[in-house]
């Protein structure tokens, strides 16, 4: 038996933050549990994510539920399981969200959650390296984040057409609005991806009073009556417990953490009860309120040879990418996973952008190790909501902690979600059948041309889609009898115990869920420290 004052269960993006702040006052003894190595060594590199994506050694390599929308089909659900967490296999997108998402959550009653408590901190965990207005980006923070230009002109020219359609260059979508096209921020900088691995915890590993574990699998929550006094876990096998006198902090993930509340009795009781899990406390909003990014990858055949990755990124091309990355950072290894993004809006009216689109400069085909660059020179367009409505849920089967969750996305539940779908993919189309992409010789692969009806493209993305790895929202917080946990992420008729991560969204966020899943590591640290 060990004693901390405090323990946090999850090195990720959220976790490995969390475990920095609180570890700044070398009074405070912290424990930090990873279920994962301490890295890999293609979590350095930025096109490291298209060898991590089914790799199990840092990787949970979750799957959901078949289900109508999705075909039948099971949706990969890669989780990451080292340092860093998924901050360390993600595609390495810097997108904080829209004013408004932030907004939204204080109207549902989350005091401190508003744009204008969020922006400082943002501003504080960042060091932005782009242009841009320092009353909206920060420039000393841990995080670095870089806007790379649009250096190739493949780049140049889908920008071109989507000013034909209405959709003018945006040069910092993090500023003042997020309204149009441009170059994806990213968490690289120096040729190396920048997770919290690497910003929060490699700078501080020499802490005295910080203890990091890894290979420390969370099995469940302590509790002394209404009170979390610890964590239950394993190593190689063999049962630890650690005890935290003052919180423990769970920064699992959308699909862990509600996992380890359920695994201790914390959830819906007679769910529990069926599996044979003592009830410690009822809390029937565990699990809930899960939401995705469902995205059609719209796939486009381009006749200009050289232009894309799929041309230049094989053989020979593939040795001159190398050196183009070892002596500049540039290139293929050095890319974000969707270099080019727009946000635009479904109609006219609307006061923000409710769409998204990212492109991808190449084509890809399913590998024996996963993705691999397809031999058919193209690009990919993904197109999907911002922020849907449809709701699903993750709950455990098994009293077990090694067996996986029940993933149920129940993706276009919401009518509204199936039209904003079709819809995104007519405007990816309009974009990509402008003039300024003629002269490359553009065809559309899928959904193909005679796809036109909405429900016939609404049939292709049931058979085609999946997400964008963006799961939020299952311990929500809020004041509701469904909220898991309350404004300053205390899990509601417990003491001494909080949820840091995606988890606590009450809906989606406008884009890809790293940075505010960063920002939620900040704000649940100032939120422990106060308290103490």
């Amino acid at each position: 038996m060990q004693s901390y004052d405090y323990i946090i269960v999850g090195a990720g993006s959220a976790g490995a933050v969390v475990a920095n702040r609180l570890s700044a006052d070398p009074r405070h003894r912290v424990l930090l549990l990873e279920a994962g190595p301490a890295g890999h060594p293609w979590s350095h590199v930025p096109i490291g994510y298209a060898k991590l994506l089914t790799n199990p050694t840092v990787n949970w390599l979750y799957a959901a539920e078949p289900e109508p929308a999705t075909n039948g089909r099971r949706i990969p659900v890669p989780r990451g399981r080292l340092l860093g967490g998924s901050s360390a296999i993600n595609g390495l997108a810097f997108v904080r969200g829209q004013a408004q998402d932030f907004d939204t959550w204080a109207q549902m009653g989350n005091k401190g959650w508003s744009y204008a408590d969020v922006l400082p901190v943002f501003k504080r965990m960042e060091r932005y390296e782009g242009p841009g207005d320092d009353a909206y980006r920060g420039r000393h923070g841990p995080l670095r984040v870089t806007n790379p230009a649009p250096s190739e002109p493949l780049y140049a020219a889908l920008i071109a057409a989507a000013a034909e359609v209405g959709i003018a260059h945006n040069p910092d979508y993090n500023g003042a609005t997020q309204d149009g096209i441009a170059m994806s921020q990213a968490t690289i900088a120096a040729r190396r991806r920048m997770s919290t691995a690497q910003c929060y915890l490699a700078p501080i590993r020499r802490r005295p009073n910080l203890r990091i574990e890894t290979g420390a699998l969370a099995e469940s929550l302590l509790l002394d009556g209404q009170r979390c006094i610890g964590v239950r876990y394993s190593v190689g096998g063999q049962p630890r417990e650690a005890r935290a006198g003052r919180e423990v902090v769970v920064s699992g993930g959308s699909i862990n953490s509600p996992q380890l509340l359920e695994l201790s009795g914390i959830g819906e009781p007679e769910r529990l009860r069926a599996l044979g899990i003592a009830v410690r406390h009822a809390l029937p909003g565990v699990g809930e309120n899960l939401r995705d990014h469902y995205a059609p990858r719209t796939r486009w055949a381009v006749g200009s040879r050289g232009v894309t990755f799929n041309d230049r990124g094989r053989g020979v091309g593939l040795v001159r990418q190398a050196l183009r990355y070892a002596l500049s950072g540039g290139g293929m290894l050095g890319m974000v996973a969707a270099p080019l993004r727009a946000f635009v809006r479904s109609r006219e009216g609307l006061e923000a952008p409710d769409l998204l689109l990212g492109w991808v400069p190449m084509l890809t085909e399913p590998g024996p190790q996963g993705p691999r660059i397809a031999a058919q020179a193209g690009m990919t367009c993904y197109a999907h909501p911002m922020r849907p409505e449809s709701r699903g849920h993750i709950h455990v089967t098994s009293a077990d902690p090694r067996q996986p969750p029940a993933i149920r996305f129940n993706f276009l539940s919401s009518p509204v979600d199936a039209a904003l779908t079709v819809q995104a993919v007519r405007i990816a189309r309009s974009v990509m059948n402008a003039r300024a992409l003629a002269p490359l010789g553009i065809s559309e692969i899928a959904p193909g041309v005679a796809q036109e009806r909405d429900d016939e493209i609404l049939d292709w993305v049931k058979r085609a889609a999946e997400t964008t790895y963006h799961p939020v929202g299952t311990c929500r917080m809020g004041q509701d009898p469904m909220a898991v946990v309350d404004a300053q992420l205390r899990v509601h008729g417990l003491s001494g115990l909080r949820v840091a991560d995606a988890s606590i969204m009450p809906t989606l966020t406008s884009g890809n869920t790293n940075a505010p899943a960063i920002m939620i590591g900040e704000k649940a640290a100032e939120m422990v420290l106060a308290a103490a």
